[in-house]
């Protein structure tokens, strides 16, 4: 075969398929194979380290003489085709099916049988050598830095006298969770954010799932129960994000007491914390007694895995009905949990509903970094040069979504990677003061390509960010913010937030002093008719 490069972008035609995501390509003869994915958001897929893909693909094929589209396979995660074209492999999660290439398949199940081409892989059998793989292993994540670091020189560190130093201590690693933190003190010698070393091959560890109500309680020593003292209020309307003891019907109120659960009285000899372990997403009975009430209540609910997401919906709303409070309706909050597909969505929800107020806090303590600060960044510098007037509607900001008046941001410590070069690019951009603690100080992000023998993933620190002010120095150091306000652990305990009062201080005196306002858009363009002399006939 030869191939003739010369104008070959020219000669490109569109396979006749539906506009879809498509992963792999490959050519049979005769026969295009290809696989599809279906469109999916990305919240609630998590960024989670899993041994098991998704099987959610379709492996299909286009038939080049009958021009016709067939789908051969529905679950599966990818495939391959034989050096020779004759033989596919695909797989579905952590099963491998071999079958001709081209073909469909008679059936999806069948058993691991020659006739299915289901591949038995609880027949293979490896014998392993522990410290012959830990030094592969060691040798492939040292490898994987010295190729893919930002820089070529490792900062100046030397690496080959890294390995040098604790290639001897491997000798005494017993364990699996040993040779993890003898991974991580080799990659920190590179003194940079991101080098992280996780997954593997370890044994299976008890999970003991404890459940959660969503509430707090307070034991009551003389009556030996449990005191409701409140009900986080999370979103109602989803259950895994919210208080069971939320749910309607439920007319739970704070004074009432817990006495049993699954009908188990609780107390000394049976605390609450102890009688919800292993019933993480189980049905479980609880019994209250209930002031006024003749005997005590029954019902049943089931438990949350984790409350986080519940108790950050609390926390966020309370922050904003404060500022609302505070400010009476003026100023609007926002809070961006992390600089990736949740917190992007996070941002929008707030900022699309607060938008219209003069003012806006922009919160991101505790952000947990990712990719879309610039995205963020650009909706937030909007400026606002006009507005679309019409007779019937309230005029809409042109361009749309822009900021009306000024703006505050707080960020802490625990804000990171993307939340830190965030709060720098808001300092350089000028949109405001930045209220709070300098940030965390690691902006080289990471990618990674191959995972270890085990199944573990080193990760390389591969892109370094540099700013016109400070150059390299917001990684190991941070952003200063513009006006420093510490959280003492007291304040945290007394329920006050000092950086968030402090915030509301800086933008009310800012609207003070030069308050936006709505213009009154003037005396709106006539356009009446011209006035015509009468027609003479001679």
């Amino acid at each position: 075969m030869q191939i003739d490069l010369e104008g070959i972008s020219e000669r490109v035609i569109a396979l006749p398929v539906p506009t879809g995501r498509y992963h792999r390509v490959r050519g049979i003869s005769g026969k295009i194979l290809f696989s599809s994915y279906p469109a999916e958001g990305t919240l609630g897929n998590g960024a989670g380290y899993s041994t098991a893909p998704a099987a959610k693909g379709r492996l299909e094929v286009y038939d080049l003489e009958d021009q016709r589209q067939e789908v051969l396979v529905d679950g599966v995660s990818d495939f391959e085709i034989s050096h020779d074209g004759k033989t596919m492999i695909y797989r579905a999660g952590n099963h491998l099916r071999v079958l001709k290439a081209g073909d469909k398949p008679e059936g999806n199940s069948g058993g691991t049988t020659r006739r299915g081409g289901w591949l038995d892989l609880d027949r293979v059998r490896l014998s392993v050598e522990p410290h012959a793989e830990w030094e592969q292993m060691y040798r492939e994540a040292w490898r994987l830095q010295r190729d893919h670091f930002w820089t070529e020189d490792m900062s100046g560190v030397d690496w080959h006298a890294v390995y040098a130093r604790y290639l001897p201590l491997l000798q005494r690693v017993a364990t699996r969770s040993e040779f993890s933190d003898l991974m991580w003190e080799m990659q920190g010698e590179l003194g940079t954010s991101h080098a992280y070393e996780y997954g593997g091959d370890y044994p299976p560890e008890p999970s003991y799932d404890q459940g959660f109500l969503g509430a707090d309680f307070r034991y009551d020593d003389t009556a030996d129960n449990y005191e409701l003292m409140h009900i986080v209020n999370g979103d109602v309307w989803d259950h895994a994000n919210s208080a069971p003891l939320q749910r309607l019907g439920i007319n739970l109120k704070v004074g009432n007491r817990l006495v049993a659960v699954n009908g188990r009285k609780v107390g000394r000899e049976n605390p609450l914390g102890e009688m919800l372990v292993y019933q993480a997403g189980n049905e479980v009975f609880l019994t209250f007694e209930r002031q006024g009430a003749e005997t005590p209540t029954m019902f049943s609910i089931k438990t949350l895995h984790s409350e986080f997401r519940a108790r950050y919906r609390e926390w966020v709303e309370t922050n904003r009905r404060r500022v609302h409070e505070a400010t009476e309706g003026r100023v609007g909050y926002v809070h961006i949990p992390d600089m990736g597909a949740r917190g992007y969505a996070e941002f929008h929800r707030g900022y699309l509903a607060e938008i219209d107020r003069p003012g806006l806090i922009v919160d991101v303590r505790f952000n947990g970094g990712g990719h879309v600060s610039q995205l963020i960044l650009e909706k937030l510098a909007r400026r606002r040069l006009g507005y679309d007037v019409s007779r019937w509607g309230t005029p809409v900001p042109y361009p749309r979504e822009s900021v009306m008046g000024p703006m505050v941001a707080i960020a802490n410590e625990q804000a990171g990677s993307d939340g830190d070069m965030f709060c720098h690019a808001f300092k350089l951009m000028k949109l405001g003061p930045l209220v709070g603690k300098r940030t965390w100080g690691g902006v080289i992000g990471l990618t990674y390509r191959d995972s270890l023998v085990d199944g573990g993933i080193t990760t390389q620190p591969e892109f370094s960010f540099w700013f016109e002010d400070v150059e390299w120095g917001v990684e190991n150091y941070g952003t200063n913010p513009d006006i420093e306000v510490e959280i003492r652990p007291q304040d945290y305990l007394e329920g006050h937030d000092p950086q968030l009062a402090r915030a509301l201080q800086e933008i009310m005196q800012t609207l003070s002093d030069h308050p936006p306002t709505m213009p009154d858009f003037g005396k709106r363009p006539k356009l009446p008719l011209p006035i015509l002399s009468p027609l003479t006939i001679p």
